[in-house]
């Protein structure tokens, strides 16, 4: 009897995240991104395109987001991608696969939110879909937008200006608030009052849709972009795979909101670690070329510069002049 041959398992965990994509993706002739960019046949400025998912128990907890909340979150969670490669939002199509614990006015209250942030970000054409899910809420989104910049895909060049759209780790620290008060929803309503803010950040985050406005009305733009969903390390680690360049993150360059330092010292949690790892922030990281960095200052206030690209790897430098290797959950 011929002795049967084993099977090589491999787990995924032993890989990690990135790594994983990485081999699934070197015996094709296809190019692994977050987001795809489909020229003009006429000579436009082409499309813009990427797919989102989102699950209950791993991306969101019902004990304490509001489904119109989640809704709202789960379109803007599309659309940042978009955003983030300069192309503005022009459709947006849902599936959502639901349990038989959802009624039809969880549902109705999902597409609330799905329909304001629709709204708000001036997209053109909205559908849903809905099929039976097994195992909670799953929420997948494939979003579609006009490509405004001025170039795709541009080779960046060291010393370019890494710029980040607002404070980080706010998200974050709303996220642990809820997670230390989450046995309190089942109860009383627990008192929150003073964490309204980073609670904002991570229930209903919102890009500015007039960010890609500014750089057209002052004729910057960015040669490539990233929406953090995952923590400032991961977009600085996407960067340095797409582009072969790292980058020197300044810390004390980083906006911070005063709400969630305050939170970071309760709970014993240490800022930078959010900021570099906490996921949901949602805010947009762009590069530009260095000879912008006056304009930026001056015509783009909206936008903080928190550092450069590197030839040398992705380092955090702390106030004191100490390089720190960026490490992101998933790259190692």
């Amino acid at each position: 009897m011929a002795k049967k041959k084993e099977i090589t398992r491999t787990e995924i965990k032993e890989l990690g995240r990135i790594k994983t994509l990485d081999r699934l993706f070197e015996k094709s002739n296809f190019k692994n991104s977050e987001t795809s960019f489909l020229p003009s046949a006429k000579g436009g400025k082409g499309v813009v395109s990427n797919n989102t998912l989102m699950l209950e128990g791993v991306d969101f907890d019902l004990t304490y987001t509001p489904v119109k909340y989640l809704g709202y979150k789960a379109a803007v969670h599309a659309m940042g991608f978009l955003y983030a490669r300069c192309a503005k939002p022009a459709a947006l199509n849902f599936t959502i696969g639901v349990s038989s614990k959802f009624s039809y006015e969880h549902i109705d209250w999902l597409w609330a939110g799905i329909q304001a942030a629709a709204k708000l970000h001036s997209v053109e054409n909205l559908t849903l879909n809905l099929v039976p899910s097994m195992s909670g809420l799953m929420i997948s989104c494939g979003a579609t937008g006009v490509f405004l910049g001025k170039e795709y895909g541009k080779a960046i060049a060291p010393n370019s200006l890494v710029c980040i759209s607002g404070n980080l780790g706010s998200a974050c620290m709303g996220f642990y608030v809820l997670e230390r008060e989450k046995a309190a929803f089942t109860g009383a309503q627990p008192q929150l009052e003073k964490y309204k803010y980073p609670l904002g950040q991570y229930l209903t985050p919102d890009i500015e849709p007039s960010i890609l406005d500014s750089f057209k009305e002052s004729g910057i733009w960015p040669d490539t972009g990233y929406f953090l969903t995952r923590g400032l390390g991961d977009a600085v680690k996407q960067m340095e795979k797409d582009t072969g360049l790292g980058a020197n993150i300044f810390l004390d360059k980083i906006p911070v909101a005063p709400e969630a330092r305050m939170i970071s010292e309760e709970i014993g949690i240490d800022m930078a670690t959010a900021i570099m790892n906490g996921g949901d922030d949602y805010r947009l990281l762009y590069v530009f070329p260095l000879e912008a960095h006056e304009a930026i200052r001056k015509e783009l206030p909206h936008l903080e510069i928190i550092g450069h690209t590197a030839k040398d790897g992705c380092h955090l430098v702390s106030p004191d002049g100490n390089y720190l290797e960026i490490k992101a959950q998933g790259w190692d």
